[in-house]
Parts: C-alpha cells; structure tokens; sequence
C-alpha cells in the first residue's frame, strides 16, 4: 500500500488502519519520520517536498516490491508526505508485517533506507538562517548500502 499525499499524516490512525489489514501477522514494525525543529543551519521554521508523483511513485513500489521479495512479509505501508510542512509534522509512516520480528524490522529499515537515499524528492528546509536544498548525507549511504552488501554475500 502507497500514498503520496499533500495532505497531513495521522501516524496513529494510519498503524491502526495497517494492524486491521495485516491480520494473523506475528509482527508489526512501523516508523514515523517527523520535522526536526532543528538542523545544522539551524532552527526549522518549514520543510517543503516536491516529487514528481510518477516516478517518485514507481520508485517506492519498486522498493516495496524487492522488500517482499527479500523478506516473507504479508503486508506493507508507506505514506509519505509532500509539500510544505513544519516541525513536528509527519513526513513518512512506514509499516511491514511478517509472522516474525527480524523480517518486519529489516523490511522497515530497508524501505526507510530506500526513501533516504533513492526516493526521488526534492526537499528544501527553511530554517532562521534562510532556506537549503537538502541531500542525503554520507551516514545515510552508508546505511543503505549495507542492503547491498547482503545481496553479495
């Protein structure tokens, strides 16, 4: 399940529409992703996320389709937001379910990876000492590229 919307997150709504879909799972992973109130350029006044839906789309359900392949899950969410939001506001609610913990863990880090790193977003922070298009940092390739570590092992 994906949803790419300009319209605000409900993290707790969205877990609980999640765990009435993914009954008779064993586990239940989900993440929240929020505006910081603060960045290295200082205090978070706005975040602003442009995509362009399409690709931005296929992307995600690409990574969603290679988390099922990697692990036996039997149901996943993302939501993620776009346009302008403030500090505190829900960015992205992930959710996997599997029979056991360490597929649904895995699964969740993996896509959390994926919008860090490969998502197609544009994301612009707004902070008191004016406005920076942000990019992933080296932490978070770092991250990411330990999935494809397990691919050649």
């Amino acid at each position: 399940m994906l949803n790419l919307t300009e319209d605000s997150l409900d993290a707790s709504a969205l877990l609980q529409a999640f765990e009435h879909s993914a009954q008779g799972a064993g586990a239940i992973v989900s993440f929240s992703g929020l505006v910081r109130p603060e960045a290295t350029g200082g205090e978070v006044q706005g975040l602003f996320l442009q995509a362009y839906s399409p690709m931005t789309e296929n992307g995600i359900q690409t990574a969603i389709d290679d988390a099922k392949s990697r692990w036996p899950l039997s149901e996943v969410m993302v939501a993620h937001r776009i346009g302008e939001m403030k500090p505190g506001d829900t960015i992205v609610f992930v959710a996997t379910a599997s029979k056991h913990r360490r597929a649904a863990f895995e699964a969740a880090d993996f896509l959390m990876d994926y919008l860090k790193t490969k998502a197609v977003f544009w994301k612009r922070e707004s902070t008191d000492r004016g406005d920076a298009w942000i990019e992933p940092r080296e932490e978070d390739y770092s991250d990411a590229d330990r999935w494809v570590e397990k691919v050649r092992s």
